[in-house]
């Protein structure tokens, strides 16, 4: 019982240690190629393109966190049409697996968002409700 309160208590540490290591054996091609596909698809300062924020939703079809946030997605994509880019990234397609190690992704559903520069400025492991996300979305400052 006592391992299981202390796997609650340090799960942040614990999701940060896992996400660094994950990083970390991405290597620099990985590193240098997905930060040009970062770069060319989500820096709207220099794409032109309208967005402010870029709420990147790492998960899968078959989980249950995953399926609760296609609402959330859903939501945000109403809501703010021209200010933020939702892009689901379904981590169990092998053309995924370069960002997810990019990124660190560690454990789904993880939720990361980007500023207009697309620059990582907030990340959220777990379901999010709408009204939380909100309170994020344009915080990048």
């Amino acid at each position: 019982m006592l391992f299981f309160v202390l796997l609650f208590v340090f799960k942040d540490k614990l999701n940060n240690f896992a996400s660094q290591a994950i990083q970390a054996q991405a290597g620099s091609e990985i590193q240098n190629s997905e930060s040009a596909l970062i770069d060319s698809s989500y820096n709207y300062k220099k794409n032109g393109l309208s967005f402010e924020v870029t709420f990147l939703e790492f998960g899968s079809k078959g989980c249950s966190s995953c399926k609760r946030m296609e609402s959330v997605m859903n939501e945000i994509r109403s809501k703010y049409p021209n200010r933020v880019n939702v892009v689901f990234i379904n981590i169990l397609q092998p053309e995924n697996q370069r960002l997810m190690k990019y990124y660190g992704i560690a454990a789904i559903p993880t939720q990361v968002l980007l500023n207009s520069e697309g620059l990582e400025y907030f990340r959220h492991i777990g379901f999010f409700t709408t009204q939380e996300l909100e309170l994020k979305l344009f915080k990048y400052n």
